[in-house]
């Protein structure tokens, strides 16, 4: 099915909540693997103009051993408690530790932003489980709660204040014993040569010129995913990318991504994205950059997404996009804090 790029912001509202401020409270690094886990607390503003004075945050079940992280001009509290089950630690059983951690009396401006530290260890957590970290922020005359937790396959995006989620990734698997590890490895590297000479491949069409095609692996649970290629123009005449579309996805369209105000704001490209006579244009994390939207399967490490292109003059192009790392360059496609402009 065709997806063109002439999409309003209206219509991704239905798929990313933006709060009144224009961002949500997130953990700096959404996804981790069992063990030794740093989780930064990024408070994006105040409350309604007010400076925050107190932040709380609820420790999860999982997250064990926590220690916060002191920081000047702030006091912190630390409230301590029974786990609801025992865990391991250094191979001895923690059956109590840190439940809850506010750091208060201090001033954070409205138009500033901060982050606040724990530090301690995943354990008993599988991959794809998901765990919240329930915040409060408090300001002279009111609150900021970050504290929803979306039901069973609900989108985290549609809550207006969702708690601020961590995905568990898979633990690194144990080494093979005597050859076949080493096997297992010559295995993998040669599917992983194969992976890059896929998204190194020059596609063409037309006098254009279409290398680097690439995607990043998703999350569990996460909504969308993104693309990146770059399209260099060797003709005497501009062409411009008209439409895009993908078996692997529901709707699909090139979005911007950039900095308005301290806040990430990211939006898709209208009336197509134009490709200069002469020029190369670059798809790339950080900027303008292919957004799979509706996607019912996510994205793996090591695997292909199909994608067609359509552009004004040279027509439609096929090819694939090789699946690299959730952990590539550049940020994950998880639109936690972001806002969608106009």
């Amino acid at each position: 099915m065709r997806q063109f790029l002439f999409a309003s912001a209206a219509t991704l509202l239905p798929l990313f909540s933006i709060s009144s401020a224009g961002a949500h409270a997130v953990l700096e690094t959404p996804a981790a693997k069992p063990g030794s886990y740093k989780a930064v607390l990024v408070i994006p503003h105040g409350c309604a103009g007010q400076a925050t004075n107190s932040v709380h945050v609820e420790v999860p079940e999982g997250f064990i051993s926590v220690k916060p992280m002191p920081k000047p001009g702030w006091t912190i509290n630390v409230e301590t408690g029974d786990y609801a089950k025992s865990y391991s630690s250094h191979g001895k059983p923690v059956m109590s530790g840190v439940k809850a951690v506010s750091w208060s009396g201090g001033d954070l401006p409205d138009d500033q932003f901060d982050e606040f530290s724990l530090r301690g260890t995943l354990s008993g957590v599988e991959a794809g489980e998901k765990l919240f970290f329930k915040t409060v922020q408090k300001c002279a005359d009111g609150e900021v709660t970050w504290t929803d937790i979306p039901a069973e396959g609900q989108d985290a995006h549609a809550l207006e204040n969702p708690a601020p989620g961590l995905t568990i990734l898979a633990a690194e698997p144990a080494a093979g014993h005597h050859g076949h590890g080493a096997a297992q490895a010559h295995e993998h590297m040669g599917a992983a040569q194969a992976h890059d000479h896929m998204a190194l491949a020059q596609v063409a069409a037309g006098d254009l010129r279409i290398t680097e095609a690439r995607a990043r692996a998703m999350l569990p649970g996460q909504p969308s995913g993104g693309g990146y290629l770059t399209i260099e123009n060797t003709g005497d005449a501009s062409d411009r990318l008209v439409g895009i579309s993908s078996s692997a996805a529901g709707k699909v369209e090139v979005h911007t991504m950039e900095m308005k105000n301290d806040v990430m704001v990211m939006r898709p490209v209208e009336g197509g994205l134009e490709i200069p006579a002469g020029e190369t244009v670059t798809l790339k994390p950080g900027g303008l950059h292919i957004m799979f939207m509706q996607v019912a399967k996510p994205f793996q490490e090591g695997a292909s997404v199909p994608v067609t292109l359509e552009f004004e003059k040279a027509g439609k192009v096929e090819l694939e996009l090789a699946v690299g790392s959730a952990r590539g360059d550049g940020p994950a496609m998880d639109h936690s804090g972001h806002s969608h402009g106009k």
